[in-house]
């Protein structure tokens, strides 16, 4: 592409051809009557080279354009003698600076003299940026932004001028006169194109107005209702009403609310509670583009941030993918869609076109927009790019959907330049449709619309496989109809091909869906999405092993959902999802009481990196800080936590439910979370204190993590401990808030709201039952221990049990000076050298205690069963108190009980015994994370769920469930053993 500058020396040689010999003469002619009175035409013409061949072709091939140049000879002759930027630069801000009085006058101009000026700087503007245009000076990019930038600026001008005159009539009183738009509280936002700084050549304007009535430059707000949708007349009135110098925009009001109803402009307030409480899914995806573009730019900014929960949601509504996909039907039954053409094919609605880029973009910006900040962008080209990288779209479909957005707005722009009509047809005959083959650069029709349809099929292909549906079972399969009371014999007949055993109780069950007996199908629209997709989950359940079990624990989840359409909307558009929900309803009771109870938590289902993406603490550190991005209350915080939390311990289990990662890492992974929830709670925590109470002088917390948070080994389920130690200065007495606190009351109240902002049950459910038993003093002590108090306890108070617990201590967050502190006081604790004998004795007493306290119900029980987990972490633990005295200097702190048994085994124990332990460990773990995942209370194998039993077979490595008991036994018993002979006097 040529530089502006270069524009004499480089317009590229042959880049247009004229349209014919007859349009080639009359071109010339007009050019000929302009010489005389232009010495620079008249050079131009005398001379041949391809900027004089360039011209002459773009006014054969743009009347419009011709006849722009006729009327401003003055303008054709700037085109070619100097840098189009810079005068395009200028026009913009000339138009920008229509309502201000000109040099030399006192007073402002009149509405008709502002009206000129916008529509002289908008001809002559436009005339250059075509020019650019069709020389490929400016590509598709920079033509939409120039001419974005005209129209914010002549809405500006007119807004200044509108509020300036009526402040000047007393209607209103400006803070500012000079700068008439600031603080007025008239916010005009820009739409569609305009909003997204993408706008057509010849395009409409979309814009909504709102107006902020306690903004105070209207003495009775009563009065607003009135001024401000007058001023939106006059303002359509100056932009798009045609007069001798043309006209600026086409300006279109009718994307407000209700706009058969409401006026011009709405108060702020109305229009926040329409939008809450009324707002549509296509007023939604409009507003992802909305920009404030003139009035109180400020104002209209907050509006936006003020929106972004409507359009941006927590919690996806799936209906809104088939709202999308029906706003693109209706239009192709108003407008007419038949197959892809060429002559009067509509590039913008037509199949391929336009709007189904824009749609493919949006509808996935709905998804996940309110989970991905940085998919809120308003261009699409961005937003394709941000997809990409989000990994909603691979590099192949962004690189080819650009190409064709920006290849069809460049025949947008010439089907438009060419008599400035705001149309997007191409022309239905050979001879237009020539002009708007050279005007793209092509030699001849045919390869233009080789290319054209080239690219529509392209995006037909991309847009047709995000909406695309599986083929109906009963196109092929068989009857499958569930209406009357009896069954259909042809259905039964389909259902038992399909894999049911009962094929009457599973058509019953159909049937009662169908009927609404269920909240979740009792609306219409409810039913119809289920009709639609129960062919599709029959096939689907029909191929799961206990095909009828699994499609009634499914009857039993959606009886009590309190509402469907989501559920059923998300499965419709997503099948691949059916064979995850199958496989949940025949393994995993507990995940299907989940969504159930929280059918938020599939939306991040939706993430197509989910299974690739391992669930490090990188990757939920990057997710909980854009999820908190929006929060701005302490409460708002909490909950989005709660939200949070729930959603990410559900796909971790997804994961290790699929075999995407085993037991370990789903132990690391529920541990990560907990460790960033917790760590994101007291930073909140603390943020509200010190806002109530202060700053304590010298004052730092830090959190110490015990128990399986402390050893990485957390479940689905699982409770945390944490101890909470806190220091400050010595000569402090009071914190320095409005209400201050001594130091003992200051960090008591820290811990008591880190534990009910933990553990509080809300609408969002629980985070985590905390236990802070393994504080110094346990339940007897305060609930936050300072620094050096714990130091004492542990040195000269702690039993034996509780350095037990301590080997498995890790810091989690924190003050850092605190948190090494912390940190070096643990590992001289358990660096002392001590009685080995002792030590083996309360072990041993302890792990005793623990089995007649606690029995374990089976061989399944594998934490408590003789030779389970509990004797394998008491082995850890023993080794790492007993290690000083046996010379050992391993610090195994922070570790996971396998890494620290590996570190100490190493040292301590005999090789074999060594490598069974942790062999016993490994199935342990992967059994008691899939079983806890899965189930709530003891596993029975006799009435587990057949898919669990499955699950749990293949994450033992055994062909059937009496091979994995006798292997459990095998291990169990071995371990005791092994810990009998290890922890010993």
């Amino acid at each position: 592409m040529t530089t502006d500058g270069d524009w004499l020396r480089n317009v590229p040689p042959g880049r247009l051809r004229p349209l014919n010999q007859a349009e080639l003469k009359a071109a010339l002619a007009d050019l000929k009557d302009i010489a005389r009175s232009e010495p620079a035409i008249a050079a131009l013409l005398d001379g041949d080279g391809p900027l004089r061949d360039f011209i002459v072709a773009a006014l054969t091939l743009s009347p419009h354009l011709r006849e722009t140049a006729n009327l401003d000879p003055a303008l054709l002759v700037a085109a070619i003698e100097k840098p189009l930027s810079p005068q395009i630069e200028m026009l913009v801000a000339e138009a920008r600076r229509a309502w201000l009085p000109v040099e030399g006058e006192a007073s402002s101009p009149s509405e008709s003299d502002v009206m000129s000026r916008l529509r002289v700087a908008k001809r002559r503007a436009a005339f250059l940026i075509a020019l650019a245009d069709l020389a490929r000076i400016f590509d598709g990019r920079q033509t939409t932004r120039w001419l974005s930038l005209l129209a914010e600026a002549s809405i500006s001008a007119a807004v200044d001028h509108l509020l300036l005159s009526s402040h000047e009539a007393g209607k209103v009183t400006l803070a500012d006169p000079a700068e008439p738009s600031r603080g007025s509280g008239l916010i005009v936002l820009g739409m569609g194109k305009l909003g997204a700084g993408e706008l057509n050549y010849s395009s409409d304007i979309d814009l909504v107005v709102f107006f902020d009535d306690t903004a105070g430059i209207v003495a009775n707000p009563d009065d607003a209702i009135d001024i401000f949708p007058r001023l939106m007349r006059r303002l359509v009135r100056i932009l798009q009403e045609r007069t001798a110098d043309g006209y600026v925009f086409r300006t279109d009001l009718r994307l407000r609310p209700d706009p058969g109803s409401t006026p011009l402009a709405i108060p702020v307030d109305a229009a926040m509670i329409y939008y809450e409480g009324r707002g549509q899914n296509w007023e939604r995806a409009a507003f992802i583009k909305a920009r404030a573009v003139g009035g109180d730019i400020a104002a209209g900014q907050a509006f936006i941030r003020d929106l972004v929960p409507f359009v941006f949601r927590k919690y996806l509504d799936y209906a809104a993918i088939s709202d999308i996909h029906s706003i693109k039907r209706q239009i192709h039954a108003h407008k007419g869609h038949g197959a892809i053409a060429v002559k009067g094919h509509n590039v913008k609605l037509g199949r391929g076109g336009i709007r189904e880029i824009e749609f493919f973009v949006q509808t996935q910006q709905l998804i996940a927009g309110g989970r991905m900040p940085a998919l809120r962008s308003r261009a699409t080209e961005e937003t394709l790019a941000g997809l990409t990288e989000a990994k909603w779209i691979d590099a192949e479909t962004r690189d080819e959907l650009t190409e064709a957005y920006w290849f069809l707005r460049d025949v947008e722009h010439r089907i438009q330049m060419v008599r400035d009509e705001q149309t997007h047809l191409l022309p239905e005959t050979d001879g237009e449709l020539k002009r708007i083959a050279f005007m793209m650069g092509f030699a001849d029709i045919s390869s233009f619309s080789e290319a054209l349809v080239a690219t529509l099929k392209a995006v037909e292909r991309r847009y047709a496989r995000l909406f695309e549906q599986e083929a109906r079972l009963s196109a092929g399969t068989g009857n499958l109809v569930f209406t009357g009371q009896g069954d259909d014999p042809d259905t039964l007949e389909t259902l038992r091909r399909l894999g049911f055993e009962r094929p009457s109780d599973i058509s019953r069950v159909i049937r009662t869906w169908h009927y609404g007996r269920y909240r979740a199908t009792q609306s219409v629209e409810a039913r119809e999405r289920l009709t639609e997709l129960t062919p599709e989950l029959l096939r689907v359940f029909g191929e799961s092993k206990r095909a009828d079990e699994a499609l009634l624990r499914f009857d039993s989840f959606i009886s009590g959902l309190p509402a469907g359409i989501q559920l059923f909307s998300l499965l419709s558009t997503n099948p691949a999802l059916l064979s995850l929900i199958v496989n949940i309803m025949s393994s995993a009771p507990r995940l299907a009481e989940i969504i159930a109870a929280k059918p938020h938590v599939f939306d991040g289902m939706l993430d197509p990196g989910l299974m690739a993406e391992l669930p490090t603490r990188d990757y939920l550190a990057e997710r909980i800080s854009s999820f908190l991005v929006p929060a701005r209350h302490y409460e708002e915080v909490l909950d989005r936590l709660r939200i949070f939390a729930s959603e990410q311990r559900f796909l971790i289990g997804i994961r290790l439910l699929t075999g995407a990662i085993g037991g370990a890492m789903a132990a690391r992974a529920f541990t990560y979370l907990a460790d960033l929830i917790v760590e994101a709670a007291l930073n909140a925590v603390l943020k509200e204190i010190r806002a109530a109470h202060g700053d304590f002088p010298g004052g730092r917390v830090a959190i110490v993590g015990m128990g399986k948070l402390g050893s990485f080994e957390l479940t689905a389920g699982s409770d945390i401990d944490i101890i909470l130690l806190y220091d400050y200065d010595d000569t402090a007495a009071e914190s320095s808030g409005e209400k201050p606190l001594d130091a003992t009351r200051y960090f008591t109240r820290i811990t008591q709201r880190l534990i009910a902002a933990l553990s509080a049950p809300t609408a969002e459910g629980v985070l985590y039952e905390v236990d802070m038993r393994l504080r110094p003093s346990g339940n007897k002590g305060p609930v936050a221990t300072r620094i050096n108090s714990f130091e004492k306890y542990q040195r000269e108070e702690a039993w034996t049990w509780e350095h037990m617990a301590l080997s498995r201590a890790r810091l989690l967050c924190g003050d850092e000076e605190l948190v090494l502190n912390a940190e070096r006081i643990i590992g001289e604790v358990l660096s002392t050298k001590r009685d080995i004998a002792r030590i083996a004795k309360d072990v041993a007493e302890m792990r005793e205690l623990i089995e007649q306290e606690k029995p374990p119900e089976s061989i399944w029980d594998m934490k408590l069963v003789s030779g389970g987990l509990v004797d394998i972490e008491f082995i850890a633990q023993y080794l790492r108190l007993i290690a000083p005295a046996r010379g050992v200097g391993i610090d195994a702190n922070g570790l996971s009980t396998g890494e620290a048994l590996k570190l100490l085994g190493a040292s301590l124990m005999d090789r074999n015994d060594l490598d069974l332990c942790l062999e016993a460990l490994h199935l342990y773990t992967e059994l008691s994370q899939l079983i806890r995942l899965c189930v709530d209370g003891p596993f029975d194998p006799a009435k587990a769920p057949s898919g669990l039993i499955e699950l749990v077979c293949r994450a033992g490595d055994c062909p059937d469930i009496r091979t994995l008991e006798a292997e459990l036994k095998r291990l169990s018993k071995a371990v005791r053993k092994i810990f009998q002979s290890v922890v010993k006097a």
